[in-house]
């Protein structure tokens, strides 16, 4: 059995350092198919009996959106999925491929039977003020192609230049899906920006991650990260923003592919979120993102994306983090201040707050000499892995944290970029 796994193990990453993220997928499948008890029984019961992360509910930590319609088709890539591949391993597994599988149960590549792969999360009905608007469209270049939902308020005026905020999504989440939970749509009435939400597809991740673990899409105008920042400009080209004050966000793969596009355009967008995220380069393949998920190492390939960035600078950065979160270690959410901050000698200072009826949290501000703060990282004492202060209209939510939403706007807003681009 162990020479099963290894086989499948050696061809997920071979396919993966290839690019072929479809079949290395497949692969795993394969690995976790060879491993698992009765199917349906599995299937049947695991919505009666929540799966566990090292003995803790993971419903402690995420608040699934309300089901309306059959379980499987709600299971979400940062909370958690109708089956738990690893509580059908053996125990002569070994240690590591035990990890690696309780990750794929909460993130990684969704087993074969799991949830319908072909179809979106059911869209959220989300009122909308009168006057705003919430389009659909589809991106394409030389890179492929990407569709995407952009939120204008109602109070946007084509005379007037807005801010505008890049979103993306957690896995298997959908960009109707991700407003919902994060009320970013709200916020931007409240502010006047645009916001635009690509859309990662099946064709590309299976479980509609964004590929931050894959080395092809780490790199400038190559990959996901050109389609990204085609979008942006795409916004740019047809709405009336302030080329200054864009920014990106995401949470966890999409906090990954966040940390990757503000070291590979820093020209493009003033400051970026990453919420439960990893930092650019954190891994190249599936092996190294496991490893990075589960222990916050990194493989020292940070330097990829950004060695072909021009006009480097300290990209601002906001930062979120459970400190209970056992599908991305915390310790990501360090490394990715490490990566911005780039050893620079910034005076470091703590607060310390309280949610009413919620979470602690401790907010470390990394200030420059010219009293500017560059860097904000949010650790949320007890909390798991999901979007602080979101709404349960969307999944994977945790509405007892500080709003990450609102304080992301308000840390972007002070931040405009210093040498926009034209």
């Amino acid at each position: 059995m162990t020479d099963i796994f290894n086989t499948d193990w050696l061809a997920a990453t071979r396919l993966t350092n290839a690019g072929r993220l479809t079949e290395a997928t497949a692969a795993l499948q394969r690995m976790l198919a060879g491993n698992r008890t009765t199917p349906s029984a599995t299937t049947a019961t695991a919505w009666s009996t929540p799966p566990t992360i090292d003995g803790v509910a993971e419903s402690a930590y995420a608040q699934p959106a309300p089901q309306a319609e059959p379980p499987a088709t709600r299971g979400s890539g940062v909370g958690w999925l109708p089956f738990n591949p690893a509580a059908s391993v053996k125990p002569t597994t070994p240690r590591a491929l035990r990890g690696f599988l309780d990750q794929v149960s909460q993130g990684g590549f969704l087993p074969p039977g799991s949830a319908d792969l072909g179809s979106s999360p059911a869209a959220p009905r989300v009122p909308m003020p009168e006057g705003a608007q919430f389009l659909a469209a589809t991106f394409s270049d030389e890179a492929g192609s990407r569709p995407y939902k952009v939120y204008v308020p109602s109070t946007y005026r084509p005379e007037q230049p807005a801010p505008l905020v890049v979103m993306l999504h957690g896995c298997t989440q959908s960009p109707d899906d991700f407003a919902a939970g994060t009320r970013m749509n709200e916020m931007a009435e409240l502010h006047t920006c645009l916001v635009v939400y690509p859309g990662q597809t099946t064709s590309a991740n299976m479980q509609r991650c964004w590929n931050w673990f894959s080395e092809a899409d780490q790199h400038r105008d190559r990959g996901e990260p050109a389609l990204i920042a085609g979008i942006t400009r795409q916004i740019m080209r047809d709405y009336a923003v302030d080329p200054g004050r864009v920014y990106l966000a995401g949470l966890s793969a999409g906090g990954a592919a966040a940390a990757i596009m503000g070291e590979a355009y820093p020209d493009l967008y003033a400051a970026i979120g990453v919420h439960s995220g990893l930092a650019c380069g954190a891994a190249s393949d599936m092996p190294s993102a496991f490893a990075a998920m589960r222990g916050g190492s990194m493989n020292g390939s940070g330097n990829a994306a950004r060695s072909e960035a021009p006009r480097r600078r300290i990209v601002p950065v906001i930062v979120f983090h459970g400190d209970r979160d056992t599908t991305v270690n915390p310790r990501n959410g360090d490394a990715v201040v490490a990566q911005s901050t780039q050893a620079a000698r910034l005076e470091t200072r703590a607060e310390k707050g309280q949610v009413p009826g919620g979470y602690a949290y401790t907010r470390v501000l990394n200030i420059q000499a010219d009293g500017r703060t560059v860097v904000e990282h949010w650790t949320v004492h007890g909390a798991g892995h999901a979007w602080f202060g979101g709404s349960s209209a969307g999944s994977y939510t945790d509405p007892r944290g500080p709003d990450a939403s609102r304080e992301m706007l308000r840390f972007f807003l002070q931040h405009p970029h210093p040498a926009p681009i034209a």
